[in-house]
């Protein structure tokens, strides 16, 4: 049903030839606080008028913990909804190689953000909250239907890229943190292909759903995307709490009111927004269904 060029075996030659471990991921190298760790179009700090330089530094330090832990959070999910979709389907040899590969990188992925979680804690000086557990997450995604599932995966899969490639990529080495754009980069190398397995994936899911069955899958993505907002809600005002502790004061009202106003646009953007108005996403859920597409569309606005 989608337009692609994707095959297993390509995919799985990628993969095995661009292979990381966390070695090379570190590099020796240790977290350098003076420095941002994100860019500024996904951590949204500049902008905020009452906090200074040196406030908005912690804020970013802050957002770049969440960014990863939340995608270690997700990641949750992923693995056993890949693992169910090997099990109940029939793929042998190199598309059962790739799929597993899949599961086992994001598995990875996971031991790799929470590696980072330890050392930010051991060189940031405030403990901050991240929503969860990411069992209860993971159980209330998969409660879903697998194409719902799916796309929800081929969402986050192309917003990573487009945060890496358009944010990070090319004006990284100039003021970020080099080890967290390493990171960055290196979960971006993989989920690169991760983007084209997942694309397969919803083509052969949906190639055997009915148009009720294939427009019920795109309601079940838009419900877990109002889960998400829900989550990502919860995290700015948790946020604000690890920002006070971290700056030694108690925000205003009104500061308050500021940081999160400008903190939830941006985690918007960033978790649902790019993903949600990526072009290769936009294209598949317009084949998958032009109402559909219209539907997620209205949503979009929405949330904007």
């Amino acid at each position: 049903m989608l337009s692609h060029t994707y095959d297993y075996p390509s995919i799985l030659e990628t993969s095995q030839r661009i292979n990381w471990k966390l070695e090379d991921v570190i590099g020796g190298r240790t977290f350098d606080f003076s420095r941002p760790f994100l860019p500024d179009s996904l951590a949204g700090v500049a902008g905020i008028r009452c906090l200074d330089d040196k406030e908005k530094l912690k804020l970013n330090h802050i957002r770049g913990f969440t960014y990863l832990s939340l995608f270690g959070l997700v990641e949750e999910y992923i693995v056993p909804s890949v693992l169910d979709h090997v099990r109940g389907g029939v793929h042998e040899g190199q598309e059962r190689r790739a799929l597993l590969r899949f599961a086992e990188e994001e598995a990875k992925h996971i031991e790799l953000f929470r590696w980072f979680v330890r050392e930010f804690k051991s060189g940031f000086d405030t403990e901050c909250g991240v929503i969860g557990p990411a069992s209860e997450i993971a159980s209330a995604i998969l409660a879903h239907c697998p194409l719902g599932v799916f796309l929800t995966t081929l969402h986050i899969e192309w917003f990573t890229q487009k945060h890496y490639v358009e944010s990070v990529k090319d004006n990284a080495a100039e003021h970020l943190d080099a080890l967290f754009c390493s990171l960055l980069k290196h979960h971006w190398m993989e989920e690169s292909q991760h983007a084209k397995l997942d694309t397969l994936i919803v083509d052969e899911i949906a190639s055997t759903l009915g148009r009720k069955e294939i427009e019920k899958g795109i309601d079940d993505y838009m419900d877990i995307g109002k889960l998400l907002d829900g989550g990502l809600q919860a995290q700015v005002r948790m946020d604000l709490e690890s920002l006070q502790k971290a700056i030694g004061r108690v925000l205003g009202p009104a500061e308050r009111a500021e940081i999160e106003a400008a903190q939830l646009k941006s985690y918007r953007w960033t978790f649902l927004l790019s993903g949600m108005t990526h072009p290769n996403f936009d294209r598949s859920l317009r084949e998958l269904s032009v109402d559909g597409h219209r539907r997620v569309g209205e949503l979009a606005r929405a949330i904007a």
